[in-house]
């Protein structure tokens, strides 16, 4: 039986416990190459803290760990460096102000004690630059500064704009000490999950090489194809033959779940999530592994504060700026979603330097609708799956009365307050877009012709449904409406039946009351 490294992230214990490992060593030997100072974006359960570790290992000398693997052979003498590693990741800092103080002052006083310091100031800057000059004159070489989750004190307070501004300033002058001690300094690599813009928390560093969006560094966590095929072909065999599987089938169900990210342009390969194929592998079945692991409850919020069109999500573009620019105003929500690994690069447009968005996989496009669906519906919802499958079989029999009534039901269920009170339509038209794309229908809102907008269409096997709302209004008129603006012609070719339907929506109701189709 394999080890799958489910969890561990030290490298010598999966190196000395026989786990799998797939070899990234050779992105160490580049790091060392190339620069001096890095900041890495990758989202939860990638890998992150493990090439710390890696790192870690490297710089300490400890050859017999990388027997076998890409750096064995290069040029180096393994020559042994002070490593200060820094774990942010292991504290809750919603609980108070002075959380992170008392998490820099724990590292601190460890390191104080490790090198003979006596402080006798508060400034965690101060003292911090005070340990990396005795770490480097212990040794007489320059040393190594490792910063895992250099973000998550921010993170936890997006929506504590006082306490997000004073970890925010702590951290900026607790960073700004790698610069003021280059001199010390052989390397200094810091990971998280969001990108707060150099000049909010790096205006002191500004050497730092930011490689998250790098081609060059694109594998450097996760799996690739190439990764996957070399390492792990028996696992998609045995993952395929306990699925009743044949074939490239269970190499396609991993690759529709699980692949999928992209982290540069112009695009390479796609990198799968090592924590969801992992498990998949260790349980020989799927499983929504990595979503499992942190519920985008924020983002939910953020979604519904913001009154985001959710029928972008998978379409969305922003430039490279865009998506670096957070703050607790979060008048845009989308930098936040795709920093956390939810949206993923699908294409780049050279000439407008603009990203094309879009969910990774089926494993977080459907996590992540299941938990749009009890937010923008009713906290009840997700317990009433029998009724979204009835959905299914209504559409694909052409039986859209009864997917409408049981719509009545779902949007009865909808709490009307705030801004979902002033635009009813909208939030109706979002529980209809999360549950098709619950159903798995290719579902298109807002579909742009050569004569107006669509508000829904519907693709099944058997039928095309374009659906037009009036608030209001009769469906009468949106019947009207569909055939002068010749809704049906892009489809006439398409072979499938086209089923027209006006649907009515009143604001006094909060509901739809009538509808008919064409």
């Amino acid at each position: 039986m394999r080890r799958y490294p489910i969890g561990i992230q030290t490298f010598a214990d999966i190196r000395n416990g026989g786990y799998v490992y797939v070899d990234k060593t050779e992105y160490v030997w580049r790091l060392r190459q190339e620069g001096k100072y890095y900041i890495l974006s990758r989202p939860r359960r990638f890998g992150k803290s493990l090439l710390l570790s890696t790192l870690e290992a490297f710089y300490l000398g400890r050859r017999e760990l990388f027997t076998g693997l890409a750096i064995a052979d290069k040029p180096y003498d393994w020559a042994v460096h002070e490593v200060l590693h820094l774990d942010l990741n292991t504290k809750d800092y919603t609980s108070d102000d002075g959380a992170l103080q008392r998490m820099l002052d724990s590292a601190l006083s460890k390191w104080e004690k490790t090198y003979g310091l006596s402080p006798n100031i508060p400034d965690t800057d101060l003292r911090f630059a005070d340990v990396i000059e005795a770490a480097y004159k212990k040794s007489g070489r320059q040393i190594v500064i490792l910063i895992d989750e250099y973000d998550k004190p921010i993170v936890m307070n997006l929506f504590n704009p006082a306490r997000f501004d004073l970890f925010r300033s702590t951290l900026k002058a607790f960073y700004g000490v790698l610069k003021s001690c280059d001199r010390y300094i052989s390397l200094a690599f810091l990971t998280g999950v969001t990108k707060f813009g150099n000049v909010s928390v790096f205006s002191d560093l500004n050497n730092l090489r930011d490689i998250s969006l790098s081609p060059a560094y694109n594998a450097i966590c996760g799996i690739t194809e190439t990764e996957l095929r070399d390492n792990f072909g028996k696992d998609i065999q045995c993952f395929s033959e306990s699925n009743n599987l044949l074939g490239r089938e269970g190499a396609e169900i991993l690759r529709r779940n699980y692949d999928g990210y992209h982290f540069s342009v112009p695009l390479g390969e796609g990198i799968y999530n090592p924590f969801s194929l992992l498990n998949a592998f260790a349980d020989l079945r799927l499983g929504d592994y990595w979503f499992k692991t942190g519920t985008p409850t924020l983002l939910v919020d953020l979604l519904k504060r913001n009154d985001t069109d959710l029928s972008i999500l998978n379409s969305v573009e922003r430039t490279e700026g865009e998506l670096q620019r957070l703050d607790p105003a979060f008048k845009d929500p989308i930098p936040v979603i795709f920093q956390s690994g939810y949206l993923t690069i699908k294409d780049y447009d050279i000439s407008r330097r603009r990203y094309r968005l879009g969910f990774p996989n089926e494993e977080v496009e459907n996590g992540f609708f299941e938990a749009l669906l009890p937010a923008y519906v009713s906290p009840f919802i997700s317990e009433s799956d029998a009724d979204i499958y009835k959905l299914v079989s209504a559409l694909e029999s052409g039986n859209i009365n009864r997917y409408i009534e049981i719509m009545q039901s779902f949007m009865a269920d909808i709490p009307y307050s705030g801004e979902s009170a002033r635009i009813p339509e909208r939030r109706f038209s979002d529980v209809i877009y999360i549950v098709s794309r619950l159903m798995g229908l290719n579902v298109r809102t807002e579909y742009s012709t050569g004569r107006g907008r669509i508000d829904l269409i519907v693709h099944t096997e058997r039928y095309i449904y374009i659906i037009e709302f009036k608030v209001d209004s009769s469906p009468e008129v949106a019947l009207a409406q569909i055939e002068e603006k010749g809704y049906c012609i892009p489809f006439l070719t398409d072979g499938r039946t086209i089923v027209k339907v006006g649907v009515e929506f009143s604001t006094r109701e909060r509901n739809i009351v009538a509808w008919q189709i064409s």
